[in-house]
C-alpha cells in the first residue's frame, strides 16, 4: 500500500455523531480524547454535528497537547435515516481516510465501499423484538427490524474488523451474524475517569440508584415491584437517573403516586458531578437487565464506592465477577431480598465489598481500550497492505 505523504502517518475517521448521547455517546467521548492523549503520529477525522462541535473541541483543548493532528468534518446527518446510507458515504471518501471507525452497529452506510471498523455494542434488538421498546405503529415497527437486521448483518459482513465490547456481545455476534470469529476483537470498555472530579452531594437521605434508560430490557417493573415490598418496611427511597425521553416521561406518569409521597426520585439529564454524587451516596446501584452489551453503570459505580446489585446475567458475571451483588432478573422476591441484604450489611462488610469492587474497577481504562483500538486500526493497514 503507498503511504500518503510519504510517512508513516495513517489517517483515521471516526463517526462521533453521537458524541452527546448517554451510552454510545461516553464510549466515541472516551475513545477520541484517549486516542488524542496516546497518539502523537497519526491524523484524525472527527465527523460529528455541528451543534456539538463547540463542545468537541472544548473536551480536545482540555487535553492540553500541542499539534494535535485531528480535523472535524461537520456532518449533519442524523443515524438511521436515508441521507445516512446515501450522502454520508460522499462526506466520507471525500476525506481519502485510510480507515474508517463506525462507533456505532446502526450507522454504518450500506454504500460505503471501502476499510472500515465497525464497535458492536449489543445484539439486544435480536432479543426483544416485542415493539415495546418504540413509539411506532407495530406494522411500522417491524418493517424498521427488518432494516435494521438487514443494515447490521451487511455491516459486519464487509466490515474488515469488528470490535466487540464484552466477550459475551462477540459471542451474541457468532451466534447470530454468523461472521468469521477472526474478525472479532474484544476490547473492554471502562467508567468515565475523565470527568468524575467533581462529586454533588444529592442530599436524598437512604436510596437505591438506578442509572439509564428504561427500555423494556432494562427490567425496570421488577425493580419497582421489589421496591415496594421493600419501602413497605423501610424507610429507603427509590431514585431513577436518567434522559429526559419518552420513556421516562413514560415512566413518571406509572410512578405519580410514588413521586408525590417522594419515595422514588426521577433525575434527569444529571450533569457528571450530580451523576457521581448519586453513586458516591447511594446504598447500592441496581441493575435488574435482562441483557447488556458491557454494563457500564456498574463500573461506575464501583469507583465512586457504592455497592453494586445485578442481575445474574452472562455479561455481568464476565466483567464483575464476584465483587457484586446477584439476583434472579425474574424473581421479584430475590431482589427485594438481595435489597434488604445490603441495607443492613454491617460496615467492615461493607467497605470489604467495595475496596474489592474499586480494584477491579481500576483494571478498566479508557487508556486501554483506545490502545487496544488503535492497535486494530493499525492492523487494518498492514493486512491490507499485504
Amino acid at each position: 500500500m503507498e503511504k500518503k505523504n510519504n510517512s508513516n502517518r495513517i489517517k483515521i475517521g471516526i463517526d462521533a455523531r453521537l458524541w452527546a448521547q448517554t451510552g454510545v455517546g461516553r464510549y466515541i467521548r472516551n475513545l477520541i480524547l484517549n486516542l488524542l492523549l496516546i497518539d502523537p503520529i497519526n491524523i484524525y477525522v472527527l465527523f460529528a454535528r455541528k451543534e456539538d462541535e463547540s463542545e468537541i473541541k472544548n473536551q480536545i483543548s482540555k487535553l492540553k497537547i500541542n499539534n494535535l493532528k485531528f480535523k472535524i468534518v461537520l456532518t449533519n446527518i442524523k443515524w438511521h435515516s436515508i441521507s445516512e446510507q446515501i450522502s454520508f458515504p460522499k462526506i466520507i471518501n471525500k476525506e481519502n481516510l485510510d480507515v474508517m471507525h463506525f462507533t456505532y452497529q446502526q450507522g454504518v452506510p450500506i454504500f460505503y465501499k471501502k476499510l472500515y471498523v465497525i464497535t458492536v455494542h449489543d445484539l439486544i434488538k435480536h432479543h426483544f423484538l416485542t415493539g415495546k421498546a418504540s413509539t411506532d405503529a407495530i406494522w411500522l415497527y417491524g418493517f424498521k427490524m427488518l432494516v435494521y437486521k438487514t443494515l447490521i448483518n451487511f455491516a459486519v459482513k464487509n466490515a474488515f474488523k469488528i470490535i466487540a465490547v464484552s466477550s459475551t456481545t462477540r459471542d451474541e455476534i457468532f451466534d447470530h451474524l454468523m461472521v468469521n470469529k477472526n474478525k472479532v476483537k474484544v476490547i473492554y470498555e471502562a467508567s468515565d475517569d475523565i470527568k468524575f472530579t467533581d462529586i454533588k452531594n444529592p442530599n436524598l437521605g437512604k436510596y437505591f440508584l438506578y442509572v439509564g434508560n428504561v427500555y423494556p430490557h432494562k427490567n425496570v417493573d421488577n425493580l419497582i415491584k421489589a421496591f415496594n415490598l421493600i419501602s413497605e418496611k423501610t424507610d429507603v427511597k427509590l431514585v431513577f437517573a436518567g434522559s429526559d425521553d419518552y420513556f421516562y416521561s413514560r415512566l413518571k406518569k406509572q410512578l405519580s403516586s410514588y413521586i408525590k409521597k417522594e419515595k422514588i426520585v426521577i433525575k434527569e439529564n444529571v450533569n457528571d458531578a450530580e451523576l457521581a454524587g448519586l453513586y458516591k451516596n447511594a446504598t447500592a446501584l441496581v441493575r435488574p437487565s435482562f441483557m447488556e452489551g458491557f454494563s457500564l453503570a456498574p463500573l461506575e459505580a464501583m469507583r465512586l464506592d457504592c455497592l453494586v446489585l445485578a442481575s445474574e446475567i452472562p455479561v455481568h458475571k464476565e466483567i464483575f465477577g464476584d465483587n457484586i451483588y446477584y439476583f434472579n432478573p425474574n424473581d421479584v422476591v430475590d431482589l427485594e431480598k438481595q435489597m434488604n441484604y445490603v441495607l443492613n450489611l454491617n460496615e467492615n462488610t461493607k467497605r470489604e465489598k467495595i475496596n474489592l469492587a474499586k480494584k477491579l474497577a481500576g483494571q478498566f481504562s479508557w487508556e486501554k481500550t483506545a490502545i487496544e483500538t488503535l492497535e486494530v486500526y493499525k492492523s487494518c493497514i498492514i493486512t491490507r497492505s499485504v
